[in-house]
């Protein structure tokens, strides 16, 4: 019986502060998730897709001039 004693108060501390806490700062978490990208983010994706973009055209013209220059040069890393 002494050994149901000792686990009896970490138990009620633990329903009675972490627990609601734990909740409260979880359901927290998923609604922010589920409210989608503010403002500042969707700015940044588009920032960032822009740049994939150019970095993509950047690639192609890269591998033109290679491929005029040095034709083999897909097989060597290929």
């Amino acid at each position: 019986m002494m050994d149901l004693d000792v686990l009896v108060a970490p138990i009620i501390i633990f329903m009675a502060v972490v627990a609601p806490l734990w909740l409260i700062l979880h359901y927290r978490s998923k609604k922010q998730v589920s409210q989608g990208l503010s403002e500042h983010e969707h700015r940044q994706l588009i920032e960032l897709a822009n740049k994939a973009e150019k970095m993509a055209e950047r690639v192609e013209t890269l591998e033109a001039l290679l491929d005029q220059e040095a034709p083999q040069w897909r097989r060597k890393y290929e």
